[in-house]
């Protein structure tokens, strides 16, 4: 694992948390939420890689 990816997820989580609030004391609670929503899609992208190398070495672990 490598420390630029923490950084880009931190990074994704402080921008989407400030666009949020912003949105919520704005009152476009909707907006907010599909914000939060696309953060969590952005995270998932970037973990999808690191999940599957975390997989292939469980199963080499184990032998399946």
């Amino acid at each position: 694992m490598d420390i630029s990816l923490i950084l880009k997820v931190g990074g994704v989580g402080l921008i989407v948390c400030v666009i949020c609030q912003i949105l919520n004391k704005a009152g476009r609670d909707e907006q907010a939420m599909l914000v939060c929503i696309a953060g969590v899609v952005i995270v998932l992208l970037l973990l999808v890689q690191e999940i599957g190398e975390l997989i292939n070495t469980i199963r080499t672990i184990f032998g399946l």
